[in-house]
């Protein structure tokens, strides 16, 4: 539970999380820990936490964007191919507490670049995609994923805008499924290691589910809410600090 009692503010916070990560069709994993993070949480629950949430919000997400006709599995496939066995393998290497703090920190610069519009950006020109170029992403994209407890959307996303390998909801419906197959290969070897997950969890899932419904759906017919993607922002902007900074206890 959050520190000093502050559940009040950690769970709008959550909502906003889930409503603005599925808007852009992510589950919100990297700002599920953030959040956590924030709120010092024990660090035992967190990977657990964020990837049951992340498969409820991602899987949400794909929907919405799949009825919007935007889903084509010849964008998903190479990537999957290696994301998810290296998702599993990637839950077995084990990282202590500070070394993952730092890794959490920088991966959360991409979903602040993302959510600003610096990074990711559309482009009218869709070019073919690279398998091999998609298998090694994928595969990388995956074992850092099970390493940290997330569904990997956040990297994936902008490289797919990058390399115009789809437009802004083609690319919102692949990062959905990526996410939400990548998080249950996660959430599976964690359960596999012994993992427990935190009893508070069913309220947890409830408020992102709240969230990821609102969004995915804004998401889908309008891409919009600048000013809260900003306060989201500046919201991961201090959890990446504060990550980056942190020293052994």
């Amino acid at each position: 539970m959050p520190e000093h009692n502050l559940i009040w503010l950690f769970l709008p916070l959550l909502f906003i999380v889930a409503f603005l990560y599925a808007s852009v069709g992510h589950g919100g994993a990297s700002g599920y820990l953030a959040l956590m993070a924030l709120f010092s949480f024990n660090p035992s629950i967190m990977k657990s936490s964020s990837l049951v949430m992340n498969i409820f919000v991602s899987f949400i997400a794909f929907f919405q964007f799949y009825r919007g006709g935007h889903f084509t599995w010849k964008l998903l496939l190479p990537f999957i191919i290696t994301s998810i066995p290296a998702s599993f393998i990637g839950v077995y290497i084990t990282l202590d507490e500070l070394t993952y703090k730092r890794i959490l920190g920088f991966l959360l610069i991409f979903p602040i670049l993302r959510l600003l519009g610096i990074i990711g950006k559309e482009s009218d020109t869709v070019k073919e995609l690279n398998w091999l170029w998609a298998l090694v992403i994928g595969a990388i994209i995956g074992l850092l994923s099970g390493m940290i407890g997330i569904g990997g959307g956040i990297i994936l996303s902008p490289i797919i805008l990058l390399l115009h390998w789809g437009n802004m909801k083609q690319t919102a419906a692949v990062s959905a499924l990526f996410i939400f197959l990548n998080s249950i290969a996660g959430l599976v070897g964690l359960l596999s290691k012994g993992t427990v997950i935190d009893d508070n969890i069913y309220n947890w899932v409830m408020i992102a589910i709240a969230g990821g419904m609102a969004g995915a759906y804004i998401g889908r017919k309008f891409l919009s809410a600048k000013a809260l993607k900003t306060i989201l922002s500046l919201v991961l902007v201090i959890a990446s600090i504060k990550l980056l900074t942190a020293e052994n206890k």
